[in-house]
Formats: C-alpha cells, sequence, structure tokens
C-alpha cells in the first residue's frame, strides 16, 4: 500500500500507545489490594464503550471522560461488593494519566514525527491525554480529546473534527489503532487507516489483532509501522 498522500497520523491512544492494563491494574492492586485486580481491571475497561455509546446516543448528555469513568468505576465497585472513598476513586481515575505507553510507542512516534503529523485522536480530555504524553514522553504534534468537540468516537465529529482542524481532505488523514472498530469508523468517514496488533492489550485475555483487509497497513507496532512507511 502506498502512503504518498498521507499528511497526518492520527491515534488512537487506550491500548494502541499505552497499555492500560497494566497501567490500571496496578493502580487497583495499590487502591483495592483484597481484590482481583486484574478482573478489575478488565470489568472497568468493559463498561468503557457503553457508556460513551449511551453518551452519543443522546439517551445521556454530554460529560467529560472523567466523569464518565467515574460513574462505571463505581458500578464495578459495587459489582466486586467492595467500598471505595473518594480518595480511593480520585487515585484510581488518576491512573488513567499514568498509564505506561508500549516500549515502542514513543520511539515509534519520534520516528513517524520525522515524515507525518502526528496527532492523539482520543475519547480522553485534552488535559488527560497531555498528562498521559508528558509521563510516557510521547511527541504529539496535536492533541485531540473528545472535549474539543463533546463527541466520542466512532461519532463523525471526531475524525472530521480532526479532518477540518489539519487543514486536510480526509484521504489525507490516517487513523492508526489496535480497534477494528474505530479504523472501520474512520474509514466510513474517508480517513485512511492502519491497524497495529497489541495481543497483550487485555493482560492475557484473547484479542483479535487479525484486522481487515481494507486497512491499509497491518504493522505489529510502532516501528514496525515507521519501517513500512520509509521513517
Amino acid at each position: 500500500m502506498s502512503a504518498a498522500d498521507v499528511r497526518v497520523l492520527a491515534f488512537d491512544t487506550f491500548g494502541t500507545v499505552t497499555d492500560w492494563f497494566s497501567g490500571i491494574s496496578d493502580a487497583v492492586r495499590n487502591a483495592v489490594p483484597d481484590v482481583d485486580a486484574a478482573e478489575f481491571a478488565r470489568e472497568w475497561r468493559r463498561r468503557y464503550a457503553p457508556i460513551l455509546a449511551r453518551v452519543e446516543s443522546g439517551e445521556l448528555p454530554w460529560r467529560g471522560l472523567d466523569d464518565l469513568q467515574r460513574e462505571t468505576l463505581a458500578d464495578v465497585t459495587r459489582a466486586f461488593g467492595i467500598s471505595l472513598d473518594d480518595t480511593g476513586a480520585e487515585y484510581l481515575l488518576g491512573a488513567w494519566r499514568t498509564i505506561p505507553g508500549w516500549p515502542d510507542s514513543a520511539p515509534g512516534l519520534q520516528r513517524l514525527k520525522s515524515g507525518y503529523t502526528v496527532c492523539a485522536l482520543s475519547n480522553g480530555s485534552v488535559a488527560l491525554l497531555t498528562a498521559m504524553a508528558k509521563h510516557n514522553g510521547f511527541g504529539w504534534d496535536f492533541i485531540g480529546g473528545s472535549d474539543l468537540w463533546h463527541h466520542y468516537k466512532p461519532a463523525r465529529e471526531v475524525y472530521c473534527g480532526l479532518v477540518e482542524l489539519m487543514e486536510c481532505s480526509p484521504a489525507e488523514v490516517m487513523m492508526v489503532a489496535t480497534h477494528q472498530h474505530d479504523l472501520d469508523a474512520a474509514r466510513s468517514h474517508g480517513l485512511r487507516s492502519a491497524f497495529i496488533e497489541r495481543p497483550d492489550e487485555w493482560g492475557g485475555a484473547p484479542k483479535d489483532d487479525s484486522g481487515s483487509p481494507h486497512n491499509d497497513f497491518h504493522a505489529s507496532s510502532l516501528l514496525d509501522l515507521a519501517d513500512q512507511l520509509g521513517v
């Protein structure tokens, strides 16, 4: 595949450039030592997409990701039959800002930045993504957080909002993600797509890393993507 017309690479963050499972399960272990931290982290993450969908459907009014995650965290603590005070809850919410990057992420982004404009395009807020970037040394040229457009992926406003801000056509932007549904949504609005394999995203639980033949690129890491793009 050719990326001759691509000017901008837009990256999903949770799972694609960061290892949310390790970061959140470690934080759970610290805050709630008597719970199965791995399963708690997975269950919290499973509740992420459904509550975003409720916002996008209009069932819930727009609220920032921290507020939504606070609600799903309360649901998970009830499901696990544990109590968590406000300090513990804020600690776990803050852990999303310091989840570690995959080992290839920072160096991969640095290489990709030499040939493209690299942007975060995430359901996190600009503040959350900025803290995450500082923690991990992610050299974003631009941080696209959900609070810029008051929508969550896979809404059109997110993908096309970035296209408009970058003053380019959809075909000049390539979405980079480890979630095929994210890439399918981006492609439906004219963007290009690159799938990144992250087999350990769910901490050993099964994950489909097959991608799709419709993607422009399929890579084992950001460094592999840089190799394929010749930067």
